[in-house]
């Protein structure tokens, strides 16, 4: 696990007046399994959103599979990328949001095999093979024609993972699965996203609020507080005996 799948080098990110980012240097190892938790506004989900080009950093540099995400090379130099390499970049990647965004005028079906047909070329057999894949990694290979508003929270939330999952990423983020999830719908995804967790070689990016899931499923731990990595290592360190006196506030270990 030696190549590096994400890195952020001295990356500055403002809103207006406000640095949300303050010199970040953060690097997640391919294969390796990442939670972020931190305090709301400490920079945690824009860390995703960089990532998935839908923010942009005011200076330093993010590096995706060991590629410049922001930059391209132009003549031996780093110049600001142009919307094809973002695209390309974006291909490493598959998000999963805290809201489900599924395309509410389309079957579970379809929602899955739309991208993989337009953007990586399936025939409709191939995507339609693949989403077959996915829902039943899922869970929910008996929905594939049902609509979302016909399906609870938690399997709308499923079935946006399978539809990251069909590009077949490198790399999967996670921007809070659960948060908009009633209590008892929660424990359905974090099955799944422990499945991929464990059965799979994806690189996973996890923000989250569920503190013993990012306990149990990680390789390490990272507590953003205002914009920087406070502290960083394995789980059982963090969550039970942190170094630093704002994780051990955070988590309420005084």
């Amino acid at each position: 696990m030696n190549e590096t799948a994400i890195e952020f080098r001295d990356v500055v990110k403002c809103f207006g007046d406000v640095t949300v980012l303050n010199h970040l240097n953060f690097s997640v190892k391919k294969g390796e399994k990442v939670s972020i938790i931190g305090p709301s506004g400490s920079g945690k989900s824009t860390v995703l959103r960089i990532l998935m080009t839908l923010e942009k950093i005011e200076s330093g540099a993010v590096y995706v599979a060991e590629q410049p995400l922001w930059h391209e090379i132009r003549e031996g130099r780093l110049a600001p990328a142009g919307e094809r390499h973002l695209r390309e970049m974006r291909r490493e990647m598959g998000m999963v949001f805290q809201q489900f965004n599924l395309f509410p005028h389309m079957t579970v079906r379809r929602n899955i095999t739309e991208a993989p047909r337009h953007v990586l070329g399936l025939s409709k057999n191939d995507a339609n093979a693949r989403a077959e894949e996915y829902l039943q990694l899922v869970g929910l290979s008996d929905q594939a024609d049902k609509y979302p508003h016909q399906l609870s929270g938690g399997q709308q939330q499923r079935v946006a993972i399978a539809r990251a999952l069909a590009m077949r990423p490198g790399i999967m983020l996670f921007d809070e699965p659960t948060s908009a999830l009633d209590p008892e719908l929660v424990g359905e995804v974090l099955a799944v996203i422990q499945r991929l967790s464990q059965e799979s070689d994806l690189t996973l990016l996890l923000v989250t609020h569920e503190m013993q899931f990012a306990h149990n499923i990680s390789d390490r731990v990272c507590f953003f507080d205002k914009g920087e990595i406070v502290e960083d290592g394995p789980p059982e360190v963090i969550f039970t005996h942190p170094k630093e006196a704002r994780t051990r506030e955070f988590l309420k270990l005084d």
